[in-house]
């Protein structure tokens, strides 16, 4: 037995979020922000946000064993986390530095447009491994990572850092987990190569559970560049062909990856997993190879009822935390799937994920109810 189910690390900061007017609804960011305009809103919450917080919350909600590794600044932002964290007994693998100050995010999510995030990385810019509980790690059954983008330490040198740390925490004979945020076009980050800094990292991530747009844009950026040019801020996920997908889906299969679960918002989620043979041989997991082997699978997205939606912040970390504990329990691919979506769905309608979300067994009644078949792709042909 293992002390933690998981270790989930990478970037923490804090979500600074305006609650606008539920009766307006704009069709146009440029309809609310203009110069001079005095904008009313109803307040202003605060809310412990990144990898750890939201996936590592849901996991600990499904009733795992989580240590959350992360990196606040020594100020008023990061004193609030560590406070918010020891609530939920959560705060022990949480460090603090006084060269950088803590990374807050201004989310603008006015009703009737996609959010905005205004992100400041702040401490984040210098997490490393060096902030990472290799005894934690040694200790656990899977190690959860993201974001990358956010994270200048692992992005720089080709990802090389990264791949490194990978590789690490492979030998301790624990499965990896990688999550990602979109690269800002405009920051470093935006402007680094990675293909290549994933052609690094990939051959060393048992799983990889990216959205669409994310694993679009580091695999394809030309692709997305274009259909970012042709669709622009209406979003581009509905424009994005099921065989696009699949194509992207086998190039990152191919790249070493096992099992990756591409997150597609209101359209649902894909799976497709390699040999998975090999993840069975880390301690902790028990795969039913049969069921997980060389699978090809779309579940579409549970519908979500208007009138309940809060916002939709962290609704993909809390997928990728059903998606993962299933896998922890050794669910088959079809009911991890679904958890995942489900969970999603669920987060909807959330405010605080620890205290509103729907408990695991609360899950699996609606899964039940909601006949949301799980669809088979595989032997398809895909007009690449």
């Amino acid at each position: 037995m293992k002390k933690y189910d998981a270790v989930i690390a990478g970037y923490t900061c804090v979500d600074l979020i305006p609650e606008f007017n539920k009766g307006e609804s704009f069709t146009n960011i440029s309809d609310l922000l203009k110069p001079g305009k005095l904008i009313e809103i109803d307040g202003l919450k605060f809310l412990v946000g990144g990898v750890g917080a939201n996936t590592g919350m849901a996991m600990k909600k499904f009733n795992k064993k989580v240590f959350l590794n992360g990196l606040v600044g020594d100020d008023f932002i990061g004193k609030f986390v560590i406070e918010w964290l020891e609530t939920y007994g959560l705060s022990k693998g949480i460090s603090t530095t006084s060269k950088e100050g803590t990374a807050f995010s201004i989310v603008l999510a006015p009703p009737g447009i996609d959010r905005i995030f205004l992100e400041s990385p702040g401490c984040n810019k210098i997490f490393d491994s060096g902030f990472i509980n290799f005894d934690a790690v040694s200790q656990s059954r899977l190690f959860h990572f993201g974001y990358p983008p956010l994270l200048k330490q692992f992005y720089s040198d080709n990802g090389s850092h990264l791949a490194d740390l990978f590789s690490e925490v492979q030998k301790h004979g624990v499965a990896t987990s990688l999550d990602f945020s979109l690269p800002d076009s405009e920051s470093e980050s935006g402007k680094v190569n990675w293909p290549a800094i994933m052609k690094n990292v990939l051959p060393y991530t048992d799983i990889f559970v990216p959205s669409l747009e994310e694993a679009l844009q580091i695999m394809f950026p030309s692709k997305y560049a274009e259909l970012q040019l042709s669709y622009g801020n209406d979003g581009i996920i509905d424009h994005i062909s099921i065989d696009l997908i699949r194509y992207l889906g086998k190039t990152i299969i191919d790249s070493g990856v096992r099992i990756l679960l591409i997150k597609a918002g209101h359209r649902g989620a894909y799976l497709l997993t390699g040999d998975v043979s090999s993840m069975n041989l880390r301690n902790g997991l028990n795969l039913p190879e049969e069921n997980w082997g060389n699978r090809e699978l779309w579940c579409d997205a549970y519908p979500a009822e208007e009138s309940k939606i809060i916002n939709a912040i962290g609704a993909g970390d809390t997928a990728v935390g059903a998606f993962l504990s299933a896998i922890l329990d050794g669910q088959t691919a079809e009911s991890s799937l679904k958890f995942a979506a489900m969970a999603g769905r669920n987060n909807l309608y959330c405010q605080n994920i620890f205290e509103e979300l729907a408990g695991w067994n609360e899950m699996a009644s609606e899964i039940k109810l909601n006949k949301n078949e799980v669809s088979c792709l595989r032997g398809q042909t895909a007009d690449i």
